[in-house]
């Protein structure tokens, strides 16, 4: 069944007093077509209370939730930042452990502001 059959189904029960069991929906549609009754002795046999709910029984539109819920996995080392991660205040513009030697934060700086200029440019034309 497609959303659009689902939803003319959905359009053909508009009468119907909710809640309402699966006997019930299939006795009302059985009255205006057979089809849509044969298609709604597929649903689940419970009590619908609005008929969004027979919709997405009919078709599917939003993702089950998994049975079984996957344990995460563990981390694969430190987080960027390592310990400045957490530190609310932590000390900007301070180069970290591990930057490359020789290449200060104002070259970083200062090539982050090129590729800006740059992309500006690239918006401006």
């Amino acid at each position: 069944m497609n959303h659009q059959r689902a939803a003319e189904i959905q359009a053909l029960l508009e009468g119907v007093a909710l809640p309402a069991s699966r006997a019930e929906l299939i006795e009302y549609a059985s009255r205006q077509d057979a089809e849509a009754a044969a298609e709604l002795e597929h649903v689940r046999d419970r009590s619908y209370s609005s008929l969004n709910e027979v919709g997405e029984e009919l078709v599917r539109t939003q993702p089950r939730p998994p049975a079984v819920v996957p344990v995460p996995e563990a981390e694969s080392g430190s987080p960027p930042g390592a310990d400045a991660y957490l530190d609310p205040d932590p000390d900007t513009g301070a180069q970290r452990e591990g930057a490359p030697p020789g290449y200060p934060a104002s070259k970083q700086i200062d090539a982050a502001t090129e590729t800006i200029k740059r992309q500006q440019k690239v918006q401006e034309s």
